[in-house]
């Protein structure tokens, strides 16, 4: 039997998200909040400053480049197989099915690591509201990010439709709040450093270490838009519908996170990004310069709607892989199930939020929020350079005949893919020697953990360990030429 992927799909429709519910605007709207503009400022622009000083603009463009290189190859990737599991399915297809296994279970990893990471600044802007120490206790940060993190969980499992439009709520007031506080730090009467292009050039790297520990931080603020792959089986006309998001999506965030980087190195004094307690809530710091006082808190609100967002969208990533996998019985087949009405995995959801409650009340007692922030975003960097490879090489085997047809198959398809995924090797293998055990443990240590289930699965014959047939791969290409 040709194991294509409709053929993988063996549950009966009673088991099957809801279908073409999505359109472009909509991919585009989850592919920014999948990225968290004010999320991922306001976490990680410490961290980043802390890596590169002055170079975060630089390290941000550099990776951008990259970056795109993966967009594009899952722009490709999605005109042939419209599916849930993404990375997952494509690299199965193009490289191996251990490897496609492994891309799933890198996402699945980085995304609980991530949920349990993105709580903290949720607890801590929600009790900033009120008072800036109790945005500093650990206790009350666990409580209020435990509580807001089970409310982003009932949204998920209400249904796509009803989280679409939540999100295009949110995202539009986050980023019209983006925007403005962007022109107040622009035209801001005092900086405190004046604007230099050489924050944009590579000669602002000391060494090469300091570049990979930037760029590594820099894959993690761009994290996020292939929530639309993910959607894929939801999109209406999905082959490019879900494609063209993740573009203008990333093409969005990418501006965003320039612009507020560049507004932080201005604005903010090197005492106040380099300041721990910073840390979570660095946006609201850059907002009370800009504008003091109540106003200022206004940017708070961008963080949390952004939070919110991201929390969102990571659910339905790590969901949407845990119910592929179990429809595919690469996990236990009880995830592949669907809630009658509402068309959600719901099983999957709720397998999700309990591990990651789990693991966000057990972190809470390891270390300083600031020490779990920044060792999780470096965690995250090595699992997301992992799946992101992947993606770009398997573009490049699966449609290798299709490369030299046309100048712009070539570039997009082939060479831009290619030079990401290379970036993710180059990024992966420098950064790596110079992260502390902890991360290592975390980052490696996760993706390692899924070749259990995989043996256990794989011996077990589940189809998926199969590999493609000839007829599979043939009809593959087929379907992608007739959706260029």
């Amino acid at each position: 039997m040709s194991d294509t992927p409709s053929t993988l799909r063996t549950d009966s429709g009673e088991n099957q998200l809801r279908s073409g519910v999505l359109g472009l605007f909509d991919s585009v709207v989850m592919a920014v909040a999948g990225s968290a503009p004010a999320y991922s400022i306001a976490a990680t622009t410490t961290a980043l400053f802390a890596a590169v000083g002055f170079g975060g603009p630089a390290a941000l463009l550099y990776c951008g480049i990259f970056m795109f290189g993966i967009i594009f190859a899952f722009n490709y990737l999605s005109k042939s197989d419209s599916h849930a599991g993404a990375t997952y399915s494509w690299v199965r297809r193009a490289l191996h099915p251990a490897f496609g296994f492994l891309a799933g279970w890198s996402l699945i990893v980085s995304a609980l690591i991530f949920m349990v990471i993105a709580t903290f600044p949720a607890g801590s802007t929600i009790l900033d509201l009120f008072s800036h120490s109790a945005a500093s206790n650990k206790t009350l940060v666990t409580i209020f990010g435990s509580i807001f993190f089970l409310l982003m969980v009932a949204a998920v499992a209400a249904g796509v439709t009803v989280t679409v439009t939540v999100q295009i709520i949110m995202s539009c007031i986050e980023v019209a709040l983006l925007i403005l506080f962007a022109l107040l730090a622009i035209f801001h009467a005092h900086h405190a450093t004046p604007f230099s292009w050489h924050w944009l050039s590579l000669s602002i790297f000391p060494d090469m270490k300091t570049f990979t520990s930037g760029a590594l931080l820099a894959t993690f603020y761009y994290w996020g838009w292939d929530v639309t792959a993910n959607l894929n089986e939801e999109t209406k006309n999905a082959r490019k519908t879900s494609g063209l998001g993740g573009l203008l999506g990333g093409l969005i965030v990418f501006m965003l996170f320039e612009l507020f980087t560049i507004c932080s190195n201005m604005v903010l004094t090197t005492g106040q990004m380099s300041n721990p307690n910073n840390t979570a809530d660095i946006l609201s710091v850059l907002g009370q310069a800009v504008w003091h006082g109540t106003g200022g808190k206004l940017v708070v609100l961008a963080v949390l709607l952004s939070t919110v967002a991201t929390l969102e969208t990571t659910l339905i990533q790590v969901t949407r892989t845990f119910f592929t996998m179990g429809r595919d019985h690469t996990l236990p087949s009880a995830l592949g199930h669907t809630h009658p009405v509402r068309k959600t995995p719901l099983v999957a959801t709720f397998v999700a939020a309990a591990f990651s409650v789990l693991l966000f009340i057990g972190s809470s007692y390891v270390g300083s929020i600031s020490n779990i922030l920044t060792d999780g975003y470096n965690a995250i960097g090595l699992q997301i350079c992992i799946y992101y490879g992947l993606a770009g090489l398997s573009v490049v085997v699966l449609y290798r005949r299709q490369l030299f047809k046309s100048v712009k198959n070539f570039i997009f398809m082939g060479l831009w893919p290619l030079l990401g995924a290379a970036f993710m090797v180059f990024i992966f293998s420098k950064a790596l020697p110079n992260l502390n055990t902890t991360t290592k443990i975390v980052g490696l240590g996760a993706v390692a953990l899924g070749i259990v289930p995989m043996a256990y699965y794989w011996i077990k014959g589940s189809p998926y360990f199969n590999l493609p047939t000839k007829e599979d791969r043939h009809a593959v290409l087929m379907e992608f030429e007739e959706n260029l």
